[in-house]
């Protein structure tokens, strides 16, 4: 029984999931700084040549694992508020969920420290958009429809929150307590709430 042979692109696809997740490592171990592109390839079993190929640059590597990383912690954020019908309680589920990527290496040098100096403000702003505070503010948009919250221009309260609670996981990620950074978010989540 002979296999079936690997097509070309596919074999592109391996190379490039393989460079993806030995940078990575490399990028949350390390921080971006001491990462060598030409010792990522070798570690991957290709050529530089084929990493620059893929990827035209260190950074443009470190933009594809930050847009990676980011998915994934959408994810995360995503499950954690999907196990709640309640709207309040999806809400603070996702929020801790964020809080508590903190203590998460790859979050924490990646996302965290890194990303905001290595692609500058604006682009990382840009893509944290696409994932994160996406969700943050439709989430506020349901729970002000529904009158859990005042009825209020949700964008600059979803601003407002996407940069405390990122301030706050980055505290965490700095050797925070995240127990005491979970129950701070919790107060100040509860001063949005309408008094019944």
């Amino acid at each position: 029984m002979h296999s079936m042979p690997v097509s070309r692109a596919e074999q592109r696809e391996a190379t490039r999931r393989a460079l993806l997740a030995e940078s990575r490592r490399r990028f949350a171990a390390d921080g971006y700084h001491h990462v060598v592109l030409g010792e990522v390839a070798r570690a991957a079993g290709v050529t530089k040549g084929a990493a620059y190929h893929h990827f035209d640059s260190k950074a443009g590597l470190f933009r594809a694992v930050v847009r990676e990383v980011q998915h994934e912690l959408g994810e995360r954020v995503a499950t954690e508020a999907e196990r709640y019908e309640d709207l309040w309680e999806q809400l603070r589920a996702g929020c801790r969920a964020f809080l508590a990527a903190g203590t998460d290496p790859a979050v924490r040098q990646i996302l965290l420290v890194d990303a905001p100096t290595i692609l500058g403000w604006d682009e990382w702003r840009a893509m944290d958009d696409e994932s994160s505070a996406r969700h943050l503010a439709e989430a506020l948009t349901a729970l002000a429809e529904a009158g859990v919250i005042a009825d209020q221009p949700v964008e600059p309260l979803a601003r407002l929150l996407s940069g405390a609670i990122n301030e706050a996981a980055l505290w965490i990620a700095r050797g925070g307590d995240p127990q005491t950074g979970e129950q701070a978010l919790d107060r100040l989540l509860a001063g949005l709430r309408t008094q019944e």
